[in-house]
């Protein structure tokens, strides 16, 4: 009855674990939050050795693992102490990053280790990072909108639609500084929203033109300089007129 039993456990432990032999997803994460990585949903009894694999940009090879047989566990390259087990291996083998920075981007493979093979869940790291967001107007009459340091590059769009220039900017550390500047020079515009578009969340931001800061040839511009020349004409004649009349009385 015992053997009987040890194997109905161990076809369950296969049936488990079909189409877990080689299982890889994509992961995204926002900087600062907590992660959990699960193994393959393999029954622990008769499992050997646990191992977690993590691979990360710029660091070295680092390998976690877990031998049931002898209940020791060992670590090659591993030095960050954010990356550790959730509790014992023996009784949860998930791993835990806490909390997620992101030096954390790259891939973590469990491998676990039975007696019918060896299954894998891996995954894809990606750290997010919620980009700055900034909308000004510059001197030369130009509105300026700044998704800065996000992570991945943030998307930019403008309403009204106007010239625009876009340009990026790359961080060393795999962020990227995203500027878009526009002008809307001959139309008839007050105000615009600049629309930041992101994994992490959206954001809109709105600015008024003001109309003393347009780039030289507007309408607007122009309308104002006539004006003032105008007012100062009149007043020209008006000072004329009274000295005119000032010297004809000083002659009688």
């Amino acid at each position: 009855v015992s053997s009987s039993s040890r194997m109905d456990e161990k076809q369950m432990t296969k049936n488990n674990s079909t189409g877990f032999r080689e299982a890889n997803t994509s992961r995204p994460i926002l900087m600062g939050k907590n992660a959990v990585l699960c193994c393959p949903p393999i029954t622990l009894k008769y499992l050997i050795i646990i191992t977690w694999e993590i691979i990360l940009r710029g660091q070295p090879f680092c390998k976690k693992a877990y031998k049931k047989e002898t209940n020791e566990t060992k670590e090659t390259n591993c030095t960050d102490e954010r990356i550790t087990w959730v509790s014992g291996p023996d009784q949860n083998p998930a791993l835990q990053i806490r909390p997620v920075a992101i030096t954390h981007d790259g891939y973590y493979r469990c491998i676990m280790g039975a007696p019918d093979g060896n299954f894998h869940r891996g995954y894809h790291l990606q750290v997010l990072v919620t980009p700055e967001v900034t909308l000004f107007r510059s001197r030369n009459g130009t509105a300026v909108c700044k998704a800065a340091a996000g992570k991945p590059a943030a998307q930019i769009s403008w309403i009204p639609e106007g010239d625009c220039v876009t340009e990026q900017e790359y961080g060393g550390n795999g962020t990227v500084t995203v500027k878009s500047t526009c002008h809307w020079e001959g139309h008839n515009v007050s105000t615009v929203t600049c629309h930041v578009s992101h994994l992490t969340g959206n954001k809109s931001l709105d600015i008024k033109l003001n109309s003393g800061l347009r780039t030289p040839g507007s309408p607007a511009l122009s309308s104002v300089l006539i004006i003032l020349y105008m007012k100062l004409f009149v007043v020209i004649l008006v000072i004329t007129g009274l000295v005119f009349f000032q010297r004809i009385n000083d002659a009688r």
